[in-house]
């Protein structure tokens, strides 16, 4: 696994941004609170025992209600009464059924009018995971296409010392193919997917079918898509978590890049920078699919605005992801009344949907103590999983919210880019990431995807079925930890498995 450093730089240069082999010593913690911090993140080489506060992954906020289909819903256990409030409210909003312009519910206008879902609970559905379509399903709620053409001359993407932000959209079709559209309007298109079994052979002898998906998109509405475009498919991301991810110090997770592989392991990680829409600064990516996103509040706005057409502050686009070859589409009305503030969505429906998304806390551990968990926790650290996966954070002390400060996080996941291999891989950029890269996404919660989500779909296009297939998909920087689970006998992967889903 990565050792944390203890001093480094980040460096500017002319042609973008580097960093160095060190790190900026943590500024939110005296050299007492980082000697702790080192002790108590350090990986454990004890497997007989459950660790310390393992059974606690979001710290005090860990919530300890029954583990049913809500587990994902609730609020961080150690929010205050006041805050409880915010977050009920940010609830409502979050869940909230947008509707098309003009109508008599002026508060909830502005929908589209190209979209791919009515509200954020329409994708992050029980705040947990989305799925492609299942059998029979004709609609693709909770799972969409992203479109992109390689940057011309006429890129007009934001860009700063090196750093270029977001991706250039087709010409036509913007950012997204948008399978709704309000009444009066074609939709865009729809998504096809199309499956091949690929069969696998374990090292026992087992054999193990992939799915193998191939994307397109049919019944186009308003011409045809570039010759050149690029098509990624993406899934909703559980919500857990999410505020105590943001409050990981920047430098806790550049120490564990290593874009030259200097150690010689066989795994770089790389950070994606991005440029923060308010400062108008470049700031670590962390969420997305390609850590594309370095707040929350960014992530939310661009959410609003490509996946439902309602426009905030943030990202003033009250038409969404219409183009302007979409005239029809840009001459709808919008939601945008003076009254109500200077967008569909104001600062006030904004900052409480952000606030929802940064309290919600995470379920807690089952079967820590259990001997299959912990031979499987034990093979999981042997195959190099955690590597990437790394198991634990300490929070900043500079938190703005008491609920996030300096607590003990175990989301297992480093929110760095990783070659994944060509399996995997989109052949689509995104930002600074290349086409086959992929952030680490956490860990936390995926035993109870079933439960909440009612489905075991995984990776981002969920075309694993289950954890085994997922783990089998792993190429690039991962392929030798995915051929040590390969080749562990049949018993040793359950009890990977059973140490997973006890997450």
């Amino acid at each position: 696994m990565k050792t944390r450093l203890t001093a480094a730089l980040v460096v500017l240069l002319a042609g973008g941004l580097a960093i160095a082999q060190d790190h900026p010593v943590r500024a939110d913690l005296t050299a007492e609170d980082l000697a702790r911090v080192a002790a108590v993140t350090a990986p454990t080489t004890d497997f007989s025992r459950a660790e310390n506060f393992e059974a606690k992954p979001a710290g005090a906020g860990t919530t300890t209600f029954a583990p049913n289909a809500d587990a994902f819903s609730r609020f961080l256990d150690n929010l205050s009464f006041e805050q409880e409030e915010q977050f009920k409210l940010g609830n409502a909003l979050f869940r909230k059924v947008w509707v098309s312009s003009p109508s008599s519910t002026q508060a909830s206008d502005g929908l589209g009018p190209l979209f791919n879902a009515r509200g954020c609970q329409s994708c992050h559905i029980k705040d947990g995971r989305g799925h492609p379509p299942f059998e029979g399903q004709a609609e693709n709620v909770s799972m969409f296409l992203r479109l992109s053409v390689p940057p011309g001359a006429d890129d007009t993407r934001m860009a700063l010392d090196g750093v270029v932000a977001g991706e250039v959209g087709d010409p036509t079709y913007g950012t997204q193919l948008q399978d709704f559209a309000v009444p009066g309007l074609k939709a865009e298109g729809r998504m096809v997917i199309d499956y091949t079994e690929l069969p696998v052979a374990l090292g026992d002898g087992t054999e193990v079918m992939l799915r193998a998906p191939h994307y397109s998109a049919a019944d186009l509405a308003y011409g045809p898509l570039a010759e050149d475009v690029m098509l990624s498919p993406r899934l909703a991301n559980p919500m857990i978590g999410l505020g105590l991810v943001e409050q990981v110090p920047a430098e806790d997770i550049l120490s564990l890049a290593d874009p030259e592989d200097r150690d010689g392991d066989g795994i770089s990680g790389r950070a994606n920078w991005t440029i923060e829409p308010v400062s108008q600064g470049f700031m670590l990516g962390r969420f997305g699919w390609k850590a594309g996103m370095a707040t929350i509040r960014s992530q939310s706005a661009a959410a609003f605005a490509g996946d439902i057409g309602i426009s905030t502050p943030l990202v003033n686009r009250p038409h969404g992801d219409c183009t302007e070859a979409q005239a029809d589409c840009l001459a709808m009305p919008t939601g945008e009344q003076a009254r109500l503030g200077a967008s569909e969505a104001p600062d006030p429906v904004l900052d409480l949907v952000t606030f929802y998304a940064q309290t919600l806390g995470v379920p807690e551990r089952r079967d820590v103590d259990d001997p299959a968990v912990l031979r499987g926790k034990a093979a999981f650290y042997g195959a190099g999983c955690a590597s990437c996966h790394v198991p634990k954070f300490v929070t900043s002390r500079a938190a703005v919210n008491p609920a996030h400060r300096f607590q003990l996080i175990w989301p297992y996941a480093d929110f760095l880019l990783h070659d994944m291999g060509a399996g995997l891989a989109d052949n689509r950029p995104e930002g600074l990431a290349d086409g086959r890269e992929w952030r680490t996404p956490p860990l936390w919660g995926i035993g109870l995807t079933e439960t909440v989500s009612g489905h075991t779909f995984f990776l981002h296009d969920g075309r694993a079925r289950n954890l085994v297939e997922a783990i089998l998909w792993h190429g690039g920087e991962a392929q030798a930890a995915r051929d040590a689970f390969a080749q562990m006998s049949q018993a040793t992967r359950d009890d990977v498995v059973a140490f997973l889903e006890s997450l």
